[in-house]
């Protein structure tokens, strides 16, 4: 099954040095788990969905933070002005009168975690009390925190890739993101539109069949 369709296939018209480098070997294939993480995401027997939600998002999110973690010193206004995950794709922030503001990366990323957080430990949305009930728009909220991780992993990918493999750590976060990407195709949790920046890593993560 592809996650976006037969829209969204490997582009064969670039060569491999117009490519990001995340998008060349062996980089791509750097991994630290081998086969489909398919029945790692899947909802075990007995489990209630949004706790299998919750528990996965919370653990996504402390993951992702520790990625960029690694690259913030170099995410600086001067070198990152604007929230993007590639050439062509800019992401705004929209603020507390509704208004769309063109905010650096860092200050973005720094908006986004922050708001993550105080969600997760709003008892109204993320219970840990037993017995008491996921708000209605649950599955929704995590729609959107899931939205706003892909647009963090996007900045990692597009902009700091060469800090990630400084550290050797591109079999780590290839394999977090692989994980991110396979759950949020197993609850639905991504629009195809926004996937568009790792569309191609994407196809080929289903194509070896890693998710």
């Amino acid at each position: 099954m592809n996650f976006f369709g037969s829209k969204f296939g490997k582009s064969k018209s670039k060569k491999d040095g117009n490519k990001p480098l995340f998008l060349c070997q062996p980089f791509m294939d750097a991994t630290l788990v081998n086969g489909s993480l398919r029945k790692v995401v899947a909802l075990p027997r007995y489990v209630d969905i949004n706790e299998w939600l919750a528990v996965n998002t919370f653990d996504f999110f402390n993951y992702i933070n520790l990625f960029y973690g690694a690259v913030a010193e170099f995410c600086t206004p001067q070198y990152c002005p604007v929230m993007n995950g590639g050439p062509s794709v800019e992401y705004t922030w929209t603020d507390a009168q509704k208004r769309t503001l063109k905010i650096p990366a860092p200050q973005y990323v720094d908006y986004v975690m922050t708001r993550i957080q105080n969600v997760l430990n709003d008892e109204s949305v993320f219970p840990t009390k037993s017995g008491t009930e996921f708000p209605r728009d649950f599955q929704n909220e995590i729609r959107s925190i899931f939205k706003q991780l892909f647009r963090i992993f996007s900045h990692i990918y597009h902009v700091h890739y060469e800090k990630i493999l400084h550290v050797s750590a591109e079999g780590h976060l290839n394999t977090l993101f692989a994980h991110f990407a396979c759950f949020a195709r197993e609850f639905d949790l991504l629009d195809r539109k926004e996937l568009t920046p790792m569309a191609e890593f994407i196809a080929e993560l289903e194509q070896t069949q890693r998710i």
